[in-house]
């Protein structure tokens, strides 16, 4: 849902700067790569040290790379298959830097395992999420389904509440619990999601099956 409209808007928010970008002979994999860097020191050196305000600070100044290197290739003309799957790729990396920096402080000074293996599965989940879709897509299946919580809202919840969470810290009470309070939104949303994906993926392979065997009948 949010990457339909916030796609739309930021894309025309951060064109100028993209074409700034390749006026200085940026290349968009540059792009790429530097954003997911920002994105796993962001989440990793912050967030298991429970420093969430100024985490999620460091990995939202990154995390929009992954709407400017793509702006920066269609502007340039050099859309490619590479560019698609190193963009990928590397937004489950830093999907895992994200989730794997909140586990890390459960398991260590937030001191709490179950919070810690909500985490885990919310980075397990979201991974198996995205690949759902590309084995689907890879099997030449359309997979033609908005799931309730994709990349998007997990992001937005997650970084939303930990940057609230963290201004705990700055002697703001109660805000605390909004980080394990969106944790299990984002794991309970991606189970739903996932669920949304396989019968979908059921759905469509089985209507496939049948018309090709309707038209090898035939």
């Amino acid at each position: 849902m949010l990457n339909k409209y916030a796609r739309a808007f930021f894309t025309r928010v951060l064109t100028p700067f993209a074409a700034f970008l390749l006026r200085r002979g940026v290349s968009p994999d540059a792009v790429t790569l530097v954003g997911t860097a920002g994105v796993m020191a962001g989440a990793l050196v912050f967030f298991p040290r429970g420093e969430f305000f100024w985490g999620t600070i460091v990995i939202t100044l990154f995390v929009f790379s992954d709407l400017v290197d793509g702006n920066m290739a269609r502007q340039a003309g050099v859309s490619s298959r590479w560019g698609a799957f190193l963009d990928s790729t590397l937004d489950r990396v830093a999907d895992a830097g994200i989730f794997g920096g909140l586990a890390l402080w459960y398991a260590g000074g937030g001191d709490d395992n179950v919070l810690c293996a909500v985490a885990i599965f919310c980075l397990a989940s979201g991974q198996v999420v995205s690949y759902t879709k590309a084995r689907g897509e890879a099997i030449g299946l359309p997979v033609a389904v908005n799931g309730l919580v994709e990349r998007a809202e997990r992001l937005v919840i997650t970084l939303v509440a930990a940057g609230v969470a963290g201004l705990h810290a700055f002697g703001l009470p109660g805000v605390d619990v909004l980080l394990p309070i969106a944790l299990w939104v984002v794991a309970v949303g991606s189970l739903v999601t996932l669920g949304q994906r396989v019968v979908t993926v059921r759905r469509e392979s089985a209507e496939a099956d049948a018309a090709t065997g309707n038209g090898a009948a035939s």
